[in-house]
């Protein structure tokens, strides 16, 4: 018998005949990564597993009889040649474990997706990632604090991954946008499906400065289930993961915990000892987690920020539009923690009427933003 050794990486025509074959073997229902790679591992070719007989598939560790038989009658969870036909007619290409297009960090980890689906440029393997994930429900200074390190990042030559949901994950994206680097959207949908909605505009945008990946087959729903799954993918990307605003019951605790086994290193965004929401991100900086304030926290903690590196804080702000005396008495009350109505006015002492027209001016000069409840911050 064959010894067990990784497959060689490299890079797949992928002809009609080779993109049916691998999406066959993606279709066939509980075949699972592990076992997938172990399988290529001892035959080493996709068109080699598929005409192989039951009793040698069973001989490989973690097949069973159930699925290897389902190899073998092409039993399947999706119509792998409908899969090829819907291929054929969208720019989404595959990406097998082999080919040398493969992200080679994601090969690390112990269950790497068998196949991804991929949209958008290239990914490179010379470039570092960071991924960034927190709350889908995050705070003003949560959604600045994503954006500002990310944007960090990506001047400093680093790349961005998160998961493309809505909050600190769509902050995170925009950021590494705005650097003008090179960010990574992992669905835990079909890539067809953009999830959510919403984040139409983002997913044009990530494709044309990045890419958009996903295991899951074109068609696949937005199932609960699958968010959780695709964690292992944020993280197994990345050299780190950085939490910023998390609950303890937030699936970015899920991503945390999957980096630290994969052994990436773990980073969290310190916020208010007054916000339920950044409570996991205590958490894992009790636990060890580095807490940090800037992008270079990151990089040194990588041992990325050399001498030569930038040490400028790059995220570019539009200055700050001329403001009159009482505008400016009322900007300096408000901040990143959400200040209602009632309590500027009783704070600058003005009345509730001047106070509403001081704050219609400075909205729409775009210093304050409005929050539901009459609520403002900067």
């Amino acid at each position: 018998m064959r010894a067990m050794s990784e497959p060689r990486a490299e890079t797949i025509q992928m002809s009609s005949e080779k993109t049916l074959a691998w999406l066959t073997l993606h279709s066939i229902a509980g075949l699972g990564n592990v076992a997938a790679k172990h399988l290529l591992c001892r035959f080493g070719d996709v068109a080699n597993i598929l005409a192989a007989d039951v009793n040698d598939l069973m001989s490989v560790d973690g097949v069973r009889r159930d699925v290897a038989q389902r190899i073998v009658h092409r039993e399947f969870a999706a119509d792998p040649e409908q899969l090829a036909k819907e291929l054929e007619g969208s720019d989404v290409r595959i990406v097998p474990y082999p080919d040398s297009r493969y992200p080679q960090i994601l090969r690390e980890i112990h269950d790497p997706p068998m196949l991804l689906y991929v949209k958008g440029k290239a990914i490179p393997n010379n470039l570092t990632f960071v991924a960034i994930v927190g709350s889908r429900n995050p705070t003003p200074y949560g959604l600045k604090a994503a954006e500002r390190i990310a944007q960090g990042l990506a001047r400093r030559g680093l790349g961005v991954v998160s998961g493309m949901a809505r909050g600190i994950d769509s902050a995170a994206h925009w950021g590494c946008l705005g650097g003008r680097g090179v960010t990574i959207g992992v669905l835990g949908t079909g890539i067809d499906i953009p999830y959510p909605k919403s984040n139409q505009r983002l997913f044009g945008k990530i494709l044309g400065q990045g890419a958009v990946i996903s295991e899951f087959p074109l068609g696949t729903p937005p199932e609960p289930k699958n968010f959780p799954i695709r964690n292992r993918i944020i993280s197994g990307l990345t050299k780190g993961v950085v939490v910023v605003e998390a609950t303890m019951n937030s699936g970015s605790l899920i991503t945390a915990s999957l980096a630290l086994e994969q052994g990436r290193e773990v980073f969290a965004v310190p916020g208010s000892i007054n916000s339920f929401k950044s409570t996991g991100c205590h958490f894992l900086i009790k636990q060890g987690a580095k807490l940090i304030e800037h992008p270079d926290d990151v990089l040194d903690e990588l041992g990325l920020n050399f001498p030569h590196a930038p040490k400028l804080d790059t995220f570019t702000r539009e200055p700050t539009p001329p403001l009159e005396e009482r505008e400016r008495s009322i900007y300096g009350l408000i901040g990143d923690d959400p200040l209602h109505i009632d309590e500027i006015a009783r704070l600058v002492r003005f009345g509730p009427a001047e106070t509403a027209s001081i704050l219609m001016r400075m909205e729409l000069k775009g210093v304050v933003r409005q929050l539901p409840g009459k609520r403002f911050v900067r």
